[in-house]
């Protein structure tokens, strides 16, 4: 027996206010009866209802109905979501289906079945809820967007180089042309294209992330364009693909330059046709999304048509965007450390700290091979890890060229000894011997991409 709702009954006769609440009293966690109805709004304040059955006439003589098609407008106004049940005579039915036109769910008639007004208060309650639950979706949703867009991320320069991407960015943000950036690992390319996003008219849309270096070549079509129920071992559902899940909005495809040329194949023919086919359909299926596309791959490299298709680059890049290294940008290495110095502080509930003037020249002088990402990394290390109010260069603990492959005695033990700590330094080890490049560090630890990026998320690197 349900316990869930409450309602408000309004009815200028008590033997129909006594009636219905001993009959809803049990089924509902609250029921309020009110005779007077010049007292709905006040109710309505201190409660939360979620239906109103309501008399369509008070007073002695009144059979027009006004009273309650008034009181029905008013309470509609106080809370457009509220359900409302008229209480009519039988010779009034057709003022109640009056009251339905304008806004009423549902009547009752005088003397009524007990079954019929439970079964209408009871679908009235869950359309109430549903509704209720339906907004907060919404909310959750547009919330959820606007997360999405910005990434909880801001990009931080103060160098004339990032400048003049910004107005890159002002310009081609509000059209829906494609847009490919180019940069190493860790220059901040999701940053951008999530700033694209949140300065288009796609804004209030998804912005859906896609990692196509982690996608296995067998599900690439899967993920990308869908499936159905029984396509192949394993499709126990229907699956909305990226395009189709990403619809009205942006769909960013990171690391497109990893792409075997016959993936990039079935790319083109989706961008070009702006329609995909999920795997085991029979009917292609349109979208409607802008494509930002990112990849560290040297740019040679993508105009060599034995590794990337022209027509495909032609078809990405109507807007290229290349970000420089921070190496090529030191106007922005201390606004950025400084930044993160402030955020870990607060994670990390550490006293705020500052770089001393001999940390701030080694963050100057340190050639940042993972770029941002690095030099993130290395700030928040400082801020666990140091002692003092001022960050000193031992704090930052910087490795510079040399010292990565430096070998120690032949006997030489560990100085950490848990499997977890080794593990995560000798990932964060191979990332920065190779600038950060997610391919060449997996390569070397003999894991594949989607296996390091697993370990990287484990230990928060």
């Amino acid at each position: 027996m349900s316990v869930t709702g409450n309602i408000l009954i309004v009815d200028d006769d008590d033997d129909i206010l006594t009636a219905a609440r001993l009959l809803l009293r049990r089924r509902y966690a609250e029921v309020v009866t009110c005779r007077r109805p010049e007292r709905i709004p006040d109710l309505m304040t201190r409660h939360s209802f979620d239906a109103v059955l309501l008399d369509m006439n008070f007073g002695p003589g009144e059979s027009s109905g006004k009273q309650g098609l008034a009181w029905l407008e008013r309470i509609l106004e106080i809370d457009p979501e509220i359900v409302v049940i008229m209480i009519t005579a039988h010779g009034s039915v057709d003022t109640a289906v009056e009251a339905m036109k304008r806004g009423a769910r549902d009547f009752v008639t005088k003397p009524w079945q007990n079954e019929k007004v439970v079964a209408t208060v009871s679908t009235a309650v869950e359309l109430r809820q549903s509704r209720a639950e339906t907004a907060k979706l919404r909310d959750a949703n547009r919330l959820l967007r606007e997360a999405s867009a910005r990434g909880g991320q801001e990009i931080i320069s103060a160098s004339a180089a990032m400048q003049d991407i910004f107005s890159v960015i002002e310009r081609t943000a509000p059209t829906d042309a494609n847009v490919l950036i180019l940069g190493e690992n860790g220059t901040g390319k999701e940053l951008i294209a999530r700033e694209l996003h949140a300065r288009s008219a796609r804004s209030q849309q998804v912005f859906m992330a896609v990692d196509m270096g982690s996608i296995s070549e067998s599900l690439f079509e899967s993920e990308l364009f869908g499936h159905r129920k029984g396509a192949f071992t394993g499709a126990n559902d229907d699956r909305l693909g990226r395009f189709q899940a990403a619809n009205g909005g942006t769909l960013f495809l990171d690391e497109i330059g990893n792409l075997p040329l016959h993936m990039q194949a079935k790319l083109l023919s989706a961008l070009e046709q702006r329609q995909v086919t999920p795997v085991g359909a029979d009917r292609p299926q349109s979208f409607d999304v802008r494509v930002i596309a990112a990849t560290n791959t040297p740019v040679e490299h993508l105009r060599d048509a034995d590794l990337f298709r022209p027509d495909l680059l032609f078809r990405l890049n109507t807007v290229e965007i290349t970000i420089p290294p921070l190496r090529e940008r030191r106007e922005d290495i201390l606004p950025i450390a400084n930044h993160y110095a402030g955020v870990y502080s607060k994670k990390y509930d550490k006293t705020a700290r500052t770089f001393s003037t001999s940390a701030q020249t080694a963050l100057l002088d340190y050639n940042w091979p993972g770029n941002i990402r690095a030099l993130r990394h290395a700030v928040e290390r400082a801020m666990i890890l140091a002692t003092g109010d001022v960050l000193e260069p031992p704090d930052l603990q910087l490795d510079y060229p040399g010292t990565l492959s430096a070998p120690g005695p032949p006997t030489a033990i560990p100085t950490i000894l848990n499997l977890d700590e080794m593990e995560k330094d000798t990932i964060e080890r191979a990332l920065r011997k190779h600038g950060f490049n997610i391919s060449r560090a997996a390569a070397e630890l003999g894991l594949t991409r989607a296996s390091l990026y697993r370990r990287m998320e484990k230990h928060g690197i």
